[in-house]
């Protein structure tokens, strides 16, 4: 792990947080249309650096646009920030005072006491930004007797789990070859004038396209398509490939989509706003497009639609140099008091 990702992520976290906490980083907002808003984000995946991009997309949303911002982390039991801790998000109280919740979670199995604060929030209304992996947040074992194992990906009394029936899908398969192909985003024509998409061009990632089939009910944004290479200005993918289901098509003939809306009602008979992305590690991040997008779908799922900028600042706070995304433990090895 190189050292200087160490360090600028605690200054990040140093110089942002204004509120002493154990395990997690606060940032107070300054002014902005977002004051009196509060957004809760879930760094808990091992592969795509959620550590370091949910950090920096939580600076931005604060100091950039007045959301007060709360990032929890996966801590292990030395205390220490580590993503391939699946089984302890401490700080999940949190979500009961937010107004948004952005996560990008994988295969997570927390204690039923930090996992009754996110099925709360859910069962209330209350809405998501989801991104990447999040389409398979959660795994319980198939003895687990928790009340909340619908929500793991391979329950068989929700299809697909929370990725499926909330979000609008599952971990299918990668679409794109995975560290080979990179995503060039394609707005959905029918919804260019979204409010989500309000300043929003060129959105580039360095990760793949995933397979993704959403429901009827969602509206896709945005569509993935696949680049023979990993730089922005690549050709267009032009092979062909079988879906999951065994059905032939060109890689990007259609498109698979990889941004779209859904206003989801859920068991309560509340209605959750959603986002989702199968885009959002870290160095996707980069993409001042996406960033753009990501920020844009903070005020509309919080009902601020009428004040998304022409085009919002989303320059960095300080400095982003995140990690290549893989399966390298990406622990950032800091200590709880490094967010004091």
């Amino acid at each position: 792990m190189k050292a200087f990702s160490l360090k600028l992520l605690a200054m990040s976290l140093l110089t942002a947080a204004t509120a002493p906490a154990k395990d997690w980083g606060t940032y107070e907002g300054k002014s902005g249309p977002g004051e009196g808003k509060h957004i809760v984000f879930l760094a808990g995946d091992e592969e795509y650096r959620s550590e370091e991009g949910l950090p920096m997309l939580a600076k931005i949303l604060s100091q950039r646009h007045g959301f007060k911002c709360t990032v929890l982390f996966s801590i292990n039991k030395d205390g220490v920030i580590d993503p391939n801790t699946k089984d302890n998000q401490p700080g999940m109280d949190a979500l009961d005072t937010a107004d948004l919740c952005v996560i990008l979670l994988r295969f997570r199995d927390w204690p039923d006491a930090q996992m009754k604060h996110f099925v709360d929030y859910y069962l209330a209304g209350k809405p998501f930004i989801a991104l990447r992996t999040s389409t398979h947040a959660f795994a319980y074992g198939k003895d687990s007797t928790s009340p909340y194992a619908k929500f793991g990906l391979k329950s068989s009394e929700w299809k697909g789990g929370f990725g499926r029936q909330v979000l609008g899908e599952t971990w299918l398969d990668h679409w794109g070859n995975h560290k080979f192909e990179a995503t060039r985003g394609i707005i959905e024509t029918t919804a260019k004038d979204h409010a989500i998409l309000r300043g929003v061009e060129d959105i580039f990632g360095n990760t793949d396209v995933y397979e993704a089939h959403p429901p009827s009910d969602v509206r896709v944004l945005v569509r993935g398509q696949v680049l023979k290479g990993m730089k922005p200005h690549d050709e267009p993918a032009d092979y062909r490939r079988k879906t999951k289901t065994g059905i032939e098509q060109g890689v990007n003939d259609p498109m698979q989509p990889v941004v779209w809306v859904r206003e989801n009602k859920n068991e309560s008979g509340k209605v959750n706003k959603i986002v989702t992305t199968t885009m959002g590690s870290s160095t996707d991040l980069q993409s001042e497009g996406l960033r753009r997008l990501l920020a844009n779908a903070a005020y509309w799922t919080v009902g601020l639609e009428s004040k998304i900028p022409a085009k919002a600042n989303v320059d960095y706070v300080g400095e982003f140099q995140p990690l290549m995304y893989g399966f390298d433990g990406g622990k950032k090895g800091m200590k709880p008091a490094d967010f004091e």
